[in-house]
């Protein structure tokens, strides 16, 4: 906790912090797109067999007898239960007959009909080519986009557990840039795979870098601010995935051909690599872990920059050994994840953190990668979504000041599970009323993660800050795999999968509760500082106890 006073020595919130923050936020906005992205590249449309006869221009002019699109679909294709031409099945034989009848037209018999033979017939007002349209992911193959988003949310599990240990073996900076240009190779590679086995292939890599960005940034964040910006960084780091939502939508509605939108999120982050090369690595890092000479240059870096000559000056080797003194005497062994578990503070840290990342991420990716169940403005849904996000985020920032991280936590991942619950109440018809309890529970569990990235860096020390947090993302992109999966089970009862989104939620986001409070303590650097500070507190309580049975 002593690098705390080298940072307020050099400037803890000045002109570098707005530059690294600025620097770290605008990859942010463009990487939640690739996280998103398969509302839009994978959408689906309304389709219907295709029928090889009326492709062919002379028998058409025979047997269609000049009829319209709608009359020739009423006598090729049955309807389904919404008296909706039929998208799985069309008839054996042409039924003329229908033609005549004014009332609705009952559906037709398994006699009648057959499976789609011939592929299909795709609308293309939407959207002029997608995953789904290109290789006939439909009917029977319906469940291929629920798999390749499960298959991308594997990539960034994966992707955590590895990124996690190596940034706290070689850097976060240095991490950082190897996942700018990792992600930009990938994700632009993927806008001209030939097949789908390949599309899944690079998504699933992409996802290995989404993963080394998105905890790389906000660590560099945390570890270069002073303790009370801690909240407010983070806010800013989680503005930035909204901005990102809203960003997703105009991109995607300009190019509606899911290679060019591929394309075009893909490639800043060339720019990206190349710009990130001016950032300063973590010097509470470069000193925890013995690359002391480093450290020293980065603190001078900050001091000048913050326009702190007389520090940086006067900032010396011997000042930062004495300031750190009793970290560095700690530190000089290895750290990996088995470290979670020897003490029974971190380990009980680390055990409630799982279960409130699975929680959220379960739930958050359940909902908002299925924007189709929701309504038929995906474009819109998608800018609320985001437009959501920047007051929830903003009253989570609020909440975690004033409330503080551990009933802000709870109470987020709660009331957003109260919200997709009540949807499951609500007769489909009234579209508008779902519309905004799925938004509004959206902005619950939106404020769920401020408050998780907050907080997470503030229960881990430094030394295995960044492999905690690799380890609690392998439970949230558990939690984020199984989620689009589960919309599988639509198919028995549409109301089931909400129903175990919101249950989840609504279990498991109060287990926060069983956290110590983080507000406006210093970030630990050891694992000797979480203990001690757990002792403490330990301590107050049973102080507390005895008190009042004393005054019993």
């Amino acid at each position: 906790m002593a690098f705390a006073e080298l940072l307020e020595h050099v400037g803890s919130l000045g002109r570098f912090q707005v530059f690294q923050i600025i620097s770290l936020v605008i990859p942010i906005i463009c990487l939640n797109p690739h996280i998103l992205l398969e509302n839009f590249t994978a959408a689906i449309p309304n389709y219907h067999c295709r029928l090889p006869l009326l492709d062919n221009a002379t028998a058409s002019l025979n047997i269609t007898r000049g009829l319209g699109p709608d009359a020739l679909l009423r006598v090729f294709i049955p309807l389904d239960k919404h008296q909706k031409p039929e998208s799985c099945h069309h008839y054996l034989r042409p039924q003329w007959q229908l033609l005549e009848l004014n009332a609705s037209v009952p559906n037709a018999s398994e006699a009648d009909t057959e499976p789609c033979l011939d592929g299909w017939i795709y609308d293309r007002s939407d959207f002029t080519s997608t995953i789904v349209s290109e290789w006939d992911m439909v009917c029977d193959w319906q469940f291929l986009k629920p798999m390749a988003q499960s298959i991308f949310m594997a990539g960034i599990m994966i992707g955590a557990l590895i990124c996690g240990p190596v940034s706290d073996r070689f850097g976060r900076r240095l991490v950082l840039s190897c996942c700018y240009l990792h992600l930009s190779i990938t994700g632009s590679c993927c806008a001209f795979v030939p097949n789908f086995s390949l599309y899944c292939c690079l998504r699933f890599l992409s996802a290995f870098a989404v993963a080394g960005i998105m905890m790389n940034t906000g660590i560099l964040m945390m570890e270069w601010t002073k303790t009370q910006a801690g909240a407010t960084v983070m806010t800013i780091n989680s503005l930035a995935f909204s901005f990102g939502q809203a960003f997703l939508s105009g991109v995607a509605y300009a190019l509606r051909d899911w290679r060019s939108l591929q394309l075009t999120v893909s490639v800043p982050f060339f720019f990206f690599f190349l710009s990130s090369w001016w950032l300063a690595e973590s010097a509470r890092w470069l000193i925890i872990t013995g690359k002391t000479d480093r450290g020293l240059h980065a603190l001078k870096r900050v001091a000048g920059m913050n326009g702190k000559k007389d520090a940086r000056d006067t900032l010396t080797m011997e000042i930062v050994l004495s300031t750190m003194q009793d970290e560095l005497m700690v530190t000089k062994t290895q750290h990996s994840m088995v470290d979670l578990f020897r003490t029974p503070g971190l380990r009980k840290r680390f055990c409630c953190m799982l279960s409130v990342w699975f929680a959220y991420s379960f739930t958050f990716y359940g909902v908002i990668l299925d924007l189709q169940s929701l309504g038929s403005n995906i474009f819109l849904l998608q800018v609320l979504f985001g437009a959501i996000d920047i007051p929830s985020n903003m009253a989570a920032f609020f909440a975690m000041n004033h409330l503080g991280r551990r009933i802000t936590q709870a109470g987020s991942l709660f009331f957003g599970g109260l919200c997709i619950l009540a949807n499951t109440l609500i007769p489909q018809e009234l579209q508008i009323l779902r519309v905004t309890l799925a938004v509004l529970g959206m902005g619950f569990v939106g404020s769920a993660y401020n408050t998780l990235v907050v907080y997470s860096s503030e229960l881990f020390p430094t030394v295995l800050r960044m492999t905690a947090i690799g380890g609690v993302q392998i439970t949230a992109r558990l939690g984020s795999i199984l989620g689009p999966l589960l919309r599988l089970l639509g198919q028995f009862n549409p109301l089931l999968p909400l129903l175990i989104y919101g249950g989840v939620s609504v279990i498991m986001g109060p287990i926060a509760l069983l956290l110590p409070e983080t507000l406006n303590l210093p970030l630990p650097d050891t694992i000797q500082d979480v203990e001690s500070r757990d002792h403490r507190i330990k301590g107050a309580e049973q102080g507390e106890s005895t008190v009042k049975l004393t005054r019993l």
